[in-house]
């Protein structure tokens, strides 16, 4: 964890994927990409301003030991003594450079995106996206046990306990991490079809954002609306006949979501992928005076096999069949936009 974070101070080359699986063992932190939301998150490192001084050394510059003299930007001379025909981009009826005043070879385009670029200092100014531990939400996977298990899919991560849970959250809040969102492995004897205990205002999650809050009151705490994990069908929703019910489960979302909030919950995040649920939700929240409570959808979720380790954490495998009914089908590129515009519009803050 120390070194990720070391990467990101230095802001060294990166692109930050989703770290669930890595094999970053001390804290493991995971980019939340959403990043149709965020976008891609890049760092781009700080280098020695040799590293990309100007190869046509305008003024006498080193390369590889040798001096070269300073070019003339006329080009006059530069093929006078060729042997062969040397075709030149400036003369001719129609020709494909000009000259300035200067008499120096010219591309007449006023738009010129390079000089953004031209110094370290220039492309700190206008860089448009950097990773800083500020922009991390790490996952905490919670059991209800008083000691921790490891996850075998995902090397280095492990199902904590309560009292673990409230230490890694000290830790990394120490790193400048201060976002965590919390995913439970429910008891068997706890999981039904409806999901009731959900919204069990004494069930896990409950307990564990009042824990988190009381002793970290400026954390952003963040809880997975579904109904996987709470399910004894395995599924994201209600089940009736081998078909999830999308209305009955946003019945049931929509209780688990105000429960969450008044347990003190920052940020909701469905990830159910039903219709209609973030509108659903967002007014639910409101109804009950939750206008602050934010709303992180999981806008384009596919049916994926990468969640394999995720449901391996949560004990939450589909009972039966697949989820392909309401999760996407990642040959569709058009339809994430329609999911995206549907959610933003229904309220989504993220």
């Amino acid at each position: 964890g120390q070194q990720l974070l070391d990467v990101c101070h230095s802001r060294s080359p990166c692109i930050l994927v989703d770290l669930l699986s890595s094999q970053v063992t001390t804290m493991k932190f995971s980019a939340v990409i959403l990043t149709s939301l965020m976008g891609v998150a890049v760092a781009f490192a700080p280098v020695n301003p040799s590293a990309f001084a100007p190869t046509s050394a305008l003024n006498a510059a080193t390369l590889n030991g040798k001096t070269e003299e300073a070019i003339d930007r006329s080009m006059d001379d530069v093929d006078v003594d060729a042997k062969h025909d040397v075709f030149d981009p400036t003369s001719g009826d129609s020709p494909a450079l000009k000259r300035n005043n200067n008499d120096e070879v010219w591309v007449p385009q006023r738009a010129r995106p390079r000089r953004n670029r031209k110094s370290a200092a220039m492309r700190g100014m206008v860089r448009e996206n950097i990773v800083t531990p500020n922009n991390f939400i790490y996952p905490l996977f919670i059991h209800e046990e008083d000691f921790n298990t490891p996850i075998p899919s995902m090397p280095g991560c492990e199902r904590h306990s309560l009292a673990s849970m409230l230490n890694e959250v000290g830790e990394a809040y120490e790193l400048g991490v201060k976002t965590f969102v919390l995913f439970p492995k429910v008891p068997d004897e706890l999981k039904t079809n409806l999901g009731v205990e959900a919204y069990n205002p004494e069930g896990i999650v409950h307990r564990a954002i009042r824990m988190i809050k009381e002793k970290y009151p400026d954390s952003v705490v963040c809880t997975d609306v579904a109904l996987d994990p709470y399910s004894d069908q395995g599924h994201d929703g209600v089940v009736e006949d081998g078909k999830i019910l999308n209305d009955v489960t946003i019945n049931q979302l929509c209780k688990q979501a105000v429960s969450q909030a008044r347990a003190g919950a920052d940020v909701v995040a469905p990830s159910d992928m039903m219709d209609g649920r973030v509108g659903a939700i967002r007014d639910a929240l409101d109804s009950e005076g939750f206008t602050d409570v934010s709303i992180l959808a999981y806008t384009a979720k596919y049916a994926s096999a990468y969640y394999g380790p995720f449901r391996d954490a949560l004990d939450s495998h589909p009972g039966f069949g697949d989820k392909k009914t309401y999760q996407q089908d990642p040959a569709n590129g058009r339809e994430a936009l329609i999911e995206a515009a549907l959610d933003a519009a229904e309220g989504a803050d993220m």
